[in-house]
């Protein structure tokens, strides 16, 4: 099985997310496709197989633990690789989460990605859910910003917000890794998306996920979907909106997601590029 290797959403020529890429997984079983994963050892893989129909393919995701429903990183990565072999255009990734699509351009910067999420949703977390992420970060309720209220939000997987108000809080993050694992298998989130607003529309980022034996991924498509949704369901944004996310930098690999959200479409659109991983 031949694996390509890319950081997704680097901010510059450096930093971004490592992603395995499959482009031909068809005959490989589930526990195949784990082994790689888990071989690989980055947060995602994703393998690709053509259903015949152009521009179109079933993908699915795995961390090094376990299949997740959807990755935006490792669709970004992918979608790169297939452009840098069959040029631009528009994909359609069916996803276990659901269809999605995806657009290659080519600009200035080089070639870049943008997937459409599913459809996003969000709910408030409940006070239960709150204390305990913060007892597995060892962080105090007085840490969040009231301006963005703690939810749960969804774009193909659900993610736990929660907004600081001090930049420093974020940088200085070093949590429970079993007790939030512990947390997020019961509560079946896939990362939290712990931010810090800079201004309405530009923030610093941090995900953590123990779900996939990761302690922290350096970008997050799927988290950054559902953060815009997020912020478009509690009027935090006026649609039509472009929110930067600058992730990645506190632990050395810096990156940059780019948000866009409409008033008439409940799905979240997310840009980046991809550099091959040498």
């Amino acid at each position: 099985m031949a694996v390509l290797r890319y950081a997704a959403f680097p901010d510059g020529a450096a930093g971004g997310n490592p992603a395995g890429v499959v482009l031909n997984a068809a005959g490989f079983d589930d526990a195949t496709r784990l082994a790689v994963a888990a071989a690989v050892g980055y947060s995602e893989t994703a393998f690709l197989e053509a259903t015949g129909r152009g521009g179109e393919f079933r993908v699915r995701y795995f961390s090094p633990l376990a299949e997740v429903a959807f990755c935006g990183h490792a669709t970004i990565a992918a979608a790169v690789a297939l452009a840098e072999r069959r040029g631009i255009g528009p994909l359609l990734f069916q996803t276990l989460a659901g269809p999605v699509e995806v657009n290659t351009e080519e600009g200035d910067a080089g070639l870049t990605a943008t997937l459409a999420s599913v459809p996003t949703r969000t709910r408030p977390a409940s006070g239960d859910e709150v204390a305990a992420a913060l007892a597995a970060l060892r962080w105090r309720s007085t840490d969040l910003d009231p301006r963005y209220p703690a939810h749960v939000a969804y774009a193909g997987n659900e993610h736990l917000v929660l907004a600081v108000s001090d930049r420093a809080r974020l940088a200085e993050l070093h949590y429970d890794f079993d007790a939030l694992a512990a947390l997020m298998a019961e509560r079946r989130w896939t990362t939290l998306q712990l931010v810090h607003a800079h201004t309405p529309l530009l923030f610093s980022s941090r995900n953590p996920f123990p779900p996939g034996g990761v302690v922290e991924d350096p970008a997050t498509g799927a988290a950054a979907a559902a953060f815009g949704g997020y912020l478009r369901a509690l009027h935090l944004v006026d649609p039509p909106a472009r929110i930067t996310l600058l992730q990645g930098a506190d632990m050395g690999s810096p990156s940059r997601l780019l948000v866009d959200v409409t008033a008439d479409d409940d799905r979240v659109r997310v840009t980046g590029s991809a550099r091959p991983i040498d």
